[in-house]
Parts: C-alpha cells; sequence; structure tokens
C-alpha cells in the first residue's frame, strides 16, 4: 500500500487544478447532447421526415462516418441521434480523457514536478492512480450531466443512461491507453499524440468493419468505439458490450503500473532520439525554428486532414444520391442545392475542413504560451531575437502552415471526388474552394494572439469561436436561426464554394481584421512581463 500513499490527496489536488477544464470538457459534451436532440426535434418533427433523412443513414458514407446504423429501417429520433450524432460526442468524450491523463501524468513529470512531489511521503503508484480516479470522477460526471441533459427533452432516461454510459467507458478505455502511452514517451506531446493515433485508427478499424457488413462485422469488434455503438441504445438495448470496455481498460491499465515500476522517473521507454551537434544555419530564424518545432504537428494533421479529404471525395456520389429525395427545408444544409448537391456536399465539407484548420492555428498559436510557461522563451528572448521577432514568427508560422492545410485538404477532396465522378477539374476547383476560406482561418489564429498578448490566461477563450462557428453554420440554416447569429463567426463570412462564386469583400475585410488583431496581439506581448498570467 506504500506506493499509493498519499493518492487521496493527489487526486483532491487534481480536483482542484481542474476546477475550470473537467466541468468545461463535461458540460461542453451534456449540453451538446442536448443541443442535437433539440435540434433533431425541430428539425424533424414527424416521422416521415425522420424516415426521409434516415436513407441517408444506409448509405456507405454515412456508415463510415457515423455507426452501423441500429434501427435505421424503422428510424425513431432517438435511433437517428444515437446513429448520426453520438459517434463524434463519443470521440470528445476520448479526447477529454486523453487530455486529462496526459496533463496529470506525463507532462508533470516533464515539468520535473512530479519528481519533486515523490520526494515526499508519497507512493511510487500515486500520481497515475490520482490520474485515473479524476477520469473516473469526470466520466461519472458526464454520465450523470449528460442523462439528465438528454431526458431532460423528453428521450428515454434508461437509452439515455446507456447511451452516456458508452461515452464514458469510451473514455475510461482511452484514460487506460494514454496511461500506457505516457510510460512509453519521454515528452507530453509525443503521447498525447500517440494516443491520438490509437483513437483514429480505432475509428477507422470500426468504419471498415462496419461497411463489411450490416451492422458490423468481426472486424468492428477490434475497435472500443464499436463496443459503445453495439449497446443498440434506443433500438434493442443491451449493457454487456460495455463489459469489453472495462475489461480492456483494466488489463491496459495493469500494463500501465508495471511499466511505472521498471522506469525512471521522468524518463520514458523509448528514449528520444538525439539531435544533431550542431543546429543548421536555417534554424537561426524565428520563423523556421518555429516551424521545425511544430513539424511533427504539422505533418500529423496534414495526414490525417488529406486521409479525411479523400473520404469525403469519395463518397460524393453516393451521398448525393441519398440526399436527393430529402425536402427543400432539409437541404439547406447542402446550401439548398436541390439541383446541384455535389456542390453542395463539397462545399459543406470545405467548410468542414475550415473549422479543422482552425483548431490547428489554435494549437499552433497555443505553442506560444506553452514555450513561455516552461520558460524556454526567456533564454530565447535574452538573445538578439526581439518579442516581436519570436512572437510574430510563432503566429506567420500557424498562418503559414494552416494556408498549407487548407490546400492539401482541398486537394486530397478533389482527388476523392475525381475517382468517383471521372472529373478532374475537381482537384484545382476544391484546392482553390478550400483555400478561399483562409482569411476565416487566420482570423481565428489571430484572435488567439491577440488573447495570448493581452490576456494570456484567458487564451482557451478562443477554441469557442471555430466551434461556435462550425455548429451555427451546419446547424443554423436548418434551424433558421437569424443571419445576425452566423455572422458573429468568421467561418460564416465566406461563401460555400463551388456551390457559390467567390465574394472578394469578405475575403479582404477578414484579412484586415486578421492583420489587427495579430498586431494587436504583439504590440501588447511587447509590453507585458514574460510568463505573466
Amino acid at each position: 500500500m506504500r506506493a499509493l500513499r498519499a493518492t487521496p490527496a493527489l487526486l483532491r489536488f487534481n480536483l482542484r487544478r481542474d476546477r475550470i477544464k473537467l466541468p468545461a470538457w463535461v458540460l461542453g459534451i451534456a449540453v451538446m447532447t442536448m443541443y442535437f436532440g433539440n435540434a433533431l426535434k425541430l428539425a424533424y418533427p414527424t416521422d416521415q421526415d425522420i424516415a426521409n433523412v434516415a436513407s441517408f443513414a444506409n448509405s456507405p458514407a454515412a456508415i463510415m462516418m457515423s455507426g452501423p446504423g441500429y434501427g435505421m429501417d424503422n428510424p425513431t429520433l432517438e435511433a437517428f441521434l444515437a446513429n448520426q450524432y453520438a459517434l463524434y460526442l463519443m470521440v470528445a468524450s476520448a479526447l477529454m480523457n486523453i487530455l486529462l491523463i496526459v496533463r496529470h501524468t506525463r507532462l508533470e513529470e516533464e515539468g520535473g514536478r512530479t519528481e519533486l512531489v515523490l520526494a515526499g511521503v508519497v507512493g511510487r503508484f500515486a500520481p497515475l492512480t490520482a490520474a485515473m480516479l479524476t477520469a473516473l470522477v469526470a466520466n461519472t460526471a458526464l454520465v450523470v450531466a449528460g442523462t439528465l441533459a438528454l431526458a431532460g427533452t423528453g428521450f428515454d432516461a434508461a437509452g439515455s443512461l446507456l447511451l452516456l454510459t458508452g461515452f464514458a467507458a469510451l473514455g475510461l478505455v482511452f484514460a487506460a491507453i494514454t496511461a500506457v502511452m505516457c510510460q512509453v514517451t519521454e515528452h507530453a506531446r509525443a503521447a498525447t499524440g500517440l494516443a491520438a493515433a490509437v483513437l483514429g485508427a480505432a475509428f477507422l478499424v470500426r468504419g471498415i468493419g462496419d461497411l463489411t457488413a450490416k451492422h458490423g462485422s468481426a472486424l468492428s469488434w477490434l475497435s472500443p468505439i464499436a463496443w459503445s455503438q453495439q449497446t443498440r441504445v434506443f433500438v434493442d438495448p443491451r449493457w454487456w458490450p460495455l463489459t469489453l470496455s472495462i475489461v480492456f481498460a483494466g488489463a491496459a491499465l495493469v500494463g500501465a503500473y508495471v511499466l511505472v515500476g521498471r522506469r525512471d522517473v521522468g524518463a520514458g521507454l523509448m528514449a528520444p532520439r538525439l539531435g544533431a551537434a550542431e543546429a543548421s544555419e536555417a534554424l537561426s530564424h524565428p520563423f523556421t525554428m518555429a516551424l521545425r518545432l511544430q513539424r511533427g504537428a504539422i505533418i500529423g494533421w496534414a495526414v490525417g486532414l488529406s486521409v479525411a479529404g479523400l473520404f469525403y471525395g469519395a463518397f460524393t456520389e453516393s451521398i448525393a444520391d441519398a440526399f436527393a429525395d430529402l425536402p427543400d427545408d432539409i437541404l439547406v444544409i447542402m446550401g439548398g442545392a436541390e439541383d446541384n448537391l455535389v456542390d453542395g456536399y463539397l462545399g459543406l465539407m470545405g467548410f468542414t475542413m475550415a473549422f479543422l484548420v482552425s483548431c490547428f492555428a489554435i494549437l499552433s498559436v497555443r505553442r506560444l504560451r506553452s514555450e513561455e510557461q516552461a520558460g524556454r522563451a526567456d533564454p530565447v528572448l535574452a538573445t538578439k531575437t526581439s518579442r516581436i521577432g519570436w512572437m510574430g514568427s510563432g503566429v506567420a508560422a500557424a498562418a503559414a502552415s494552416s494556408i498549407v492545410l487548407l490546400g492539401l485538404s482541398g486537394v486530397a477532396t478533389g482527388v476523392g471526388a475525381a475517382l468517383v465522378t471521372g472529373d478532374l477539374g475537381y482537384v484545382v476547383t476544391l484546392k482553390l474552394a478550400y483555400l478561399a476560406h483562409t482569411p476565416a482561418v487566420l482570423v481565428v489564429a489571430a484572435v488567439a494572439a491577440l488573447l495570448f498578448g493581452v490576456v494570456p490566461r484567458a487564451f482557451n477563450v478562443v477554441r469557442v469561436l471555430p466551434v461556435f462557428g462550425y455548429l451555427v453554420g451546419t446547424f443554423g440554416p436548418l434551424l433558421q436561426l437569424p443571419d445576425w447569429i452566423g455572422d458573429l463567426s468568421p467561418l460564416g463570412h465566406i461563401p460555400q464554394m463551388p456551390l457559390e462564386s467567390f465574394a472578394a469583400a469578405p475575403f479582404v475585410v477578414l484579412l484586415l481584421v486578421a492583420g489587427v488583431a495579430a498586431g494587436g496581439g504583439v504590440t501588447a506581448f511587447r509590453r507585458r512581463d514574460i510568463a505573466a498570467t
């Protein structure tokens, strides 16, 4: 028991530190669950409306991107929610747990704080145990809050409980997987990347398995995502697939404890690769240095967005066929393009890619804050590198990388669309269409830079901007929200190309807004203290 000594104290400390982050995650997922439930009630008020849109759920694209389609032969509103939207909330739950475990284990070791803690009367396994208990508290809170939120909209309470328990079960699986990854690698960023890669692989395996056979095949069961989806919530409820999640999480956690006992504090099982003895001349400039520091993230996002783009493009015709018989009030999500569903769909995918690249831009600018908090900015700024040069280069690297990612995602989607339609023109058309979202993405990055320069403690507030824009842009027309609500997001000012024509005015105005916001952030950074809260 000495190895677990002081675990309760560390648990209380973790909850104290995460008193804002964890409630934000839990309430965010719970509110989104309730939002989808209410939005679907407004969008599809009759059984016939649900039946019309559910025809899409049996298409290969929907099965790949959403789930096995239980109950879609005779759909209900509850079954449609569980099959078409629950997957994305499950992924959000998994991400919450990945970031939580990395934050309380590997990141603490990387910063040297774990070694100080273990120098006291604290057991060797206490930090990992406290982190996993924190995840358990967070997931339990998610089940309670999400069930109350969804049941409060009129959904079946027992089904709501099973759905949210599936979210929590997947979250605990990835909490345990992340615990293992934190023992393997020496750096928090690498541990996060490895756990996220496992999540991506689970998503892909589940999708391919569900395409192989109706309602999933044996391949599907190799993915922990399928275990939560195979509960058949709101259709044929069954709890036993979640036992697979619990058993797997327990086994992975045992492996993590074994690895903790076999490595030094602060070290990983895989030693980091040593760099060159001398840096190249190119790294003497802060811009090229910023790109080098983010090389892994840029490559990972480029691969992920390219693969997603190929999938989106490859499903062009099947999605257009599935949506052809939908009522006009549903087609507004495609821009109302009843006679041109293909361009409407591809435009919607461009909007989705802009949202994803906006998330990358925020994380890229966030690297400046991480460098400052870790104390690595101080020795750089002690040289001839100016504050303007250091921060400006970081923001410029985020902007340049975002533009490249938009172009790559457009080309990948164009290639996928060209393969199924035979029209090679989509490659160039979609590249230009996706690049048209550049000003909106740059505004998001510039707002992040402004917060970093003025109020670094409030940096995470910028995450609301792309999420709000994506939700309003996707569901706003369907719910007939006022135009001014969509105008609050920079993502809402760009035309849905290639369905709509390019508009120069919002393009130029957004670029000016981005320039002013970024300039304000750099100016403010010159005047504030380094590592200020």
